[in-house]
């Protein structure tokens, strides 16, 4: 048996990591290197994900994987109805000993767990794994750790104020755009008994092939999952996620920060932009997100407020939230100060409850894969806390 290297290096890149400059690709060489990708099961059970969202993360998968392929970049693609392995520790055990590469290189993954497990994989085979940090975040590891350090109350004001400082986004001569650091007593406004006003509703994205055949694949092999897949309609490429922040910029941000806390029935988009999947994904990088947020400040006269409220929810709370996160896991993912134990309610399945507020909330997540902040913060987040439900259910 040969078990000699037939490779230099297998570079790893997660469903999350599919930004079309991924760094480790672009100084890929094909005459000695390879892309490994793999679909698996358990990345969508360890956790009953929705319908759409295992639909999003396969369908951008493979658009990324045949943009790859268009470049000439050799891919190791590891379909989820060709193979039977269960996890991606043991998708990638396998693709080692295929490819036998001199070692392996990946981006860290946004997830501990997944983290830990491919580094048991590669260690097992005896190869080095080179982690590089995502560079889809603006604030790395070691400045969140720096700024953490000491700190007896990681507020994320604070954490934002010293974002907006160290990037120079909405920034004047080193005080903040408008004297203020954060409009948010001015993006609290409800909606009269009219409702919202008219605005032109986001940039609709038809499946295109590889979308219904991933539809079709998600329906027989996720068959008792929640969700609909009826009205999926997300970006799944690069140039659909930049179209979207254009059609955001241009429709929706004048009004994204005025409405941006308010509710109203049947209505689960209002003003808000839809680009988080896009972001977690890295079809889109934070850097253009924010950027077109300041142009539409200066070039379209969008409000201060609506664009501040914008740009605190990238700059501040995605990157807080992420630094927190490995800085406290893997123990964060057990805490559970209050000592809830109760179950998640079954209407959470279903929608089926009295509560108005519960049954538009979760009936829309059902139908659309979709919440935004407010709802999951007030409304569900609110009920689970008040009943007591143990945080992993």
């Amino acid at each position: 048996m040969n078990t000699a290297p037939s490779l230099r290096r297998l570079v790893v890149v997660l469903g999350d990591q599919l930004d079309p400059e991924h760094q480790l690709v672009d100084t890929l060489d094909p005459a000695q290197d390879r892309v490994f990708m793999a679909e698996v099961r358990e990345e969508s059970t360890h956790v009953q994900s929705h319908k759409a969202r295992i639909v999003l993360f396969l369908s951008a998968m493979r658009h990324f994987r045949d943009s790859l392929l268009g470049r000439g970049i050799p891919v190791s693609y590891h379909a989820l109805d060709t193979h039977a392995h269960p996890d991606f520790a043991t998708a990638l055990a396998a693709g080692i000993r295929a490819d036998r590469p001199r070692e392996v290189v990946m981006l860290q993954a946004g997830d501990s767990r997944l983290q830990s497990s491919i580094e048991a994989a590669v260690a097992a085979a005896d190869l080095t794994l080179q982690i590089h940090a995502d560079p889809h975040f603006l604030c790395d590891g070691e400045t969140f750790s720096d700024w953490l350090d000491g700190r007896k109350q990681p507020r994320l004001e604070h954490f934002y104020r010293f974002m907006r400082r160290r990037t120079g986004i909405l920034m004047e001569d080193g005080q903040p755009q408008g004297g203020k650091w954060n409009f948010d007593a001015a993006n609290r406004k409800t909606f009269d008994q009219r409702g919202p006003p008219w605005s032109q509703p986001a940039l609709s994205f038809d499946p295109d092939t590889i979308t219904r055949e991933v539809i079709g694949l998600v329906e027989r092999e996720f068959a008792d999952h929640p969700g609909d897949l009826d009205t999926f309609d997300w970006p799944v490429t690069p140039a659909e996620a930049h179209d979207l922040l254009q059609d955001f910029t241009e429709h929706r941000l004048e009004l994204f920060g005025t409405y941006q806390d308010a509710m109203w029935a049947g209505e689960p988009f209002l003003f808000h932009s839809l680009l988080s999947s896009s972001l977690n994904l890295k079809l889109i990088d934070p850097r253009d997100v924010l950027r077109a947020a300041e142009e539409a400040l200066q070039e379209t006269g969008a409000p201060l407020a609506s664009v501040e409220g914008f740009v605190r929810q990238i700059l501040g709370w995605r990157e807080y939230l992420r630094g927190i996160y490995w800085a406290r896991m893997p123990d964060y993912a057990g805490l559970n100060a209050l000592d809830a134990g109760h179950d998640l309610p079954d209407f959470f399945w279903t929608g089926e409850t009295d509560m108005a507020c519960l049954r538009a909330a979760i009936g829309q997540t059902l139908r659309y894969g979709y919440a935004h902040h407010i709802q999951r913060l007030m409304v569900t987040g609110l009920f689970c806390l008040l009943l007591g439900v143990r945080p992993r259910s």
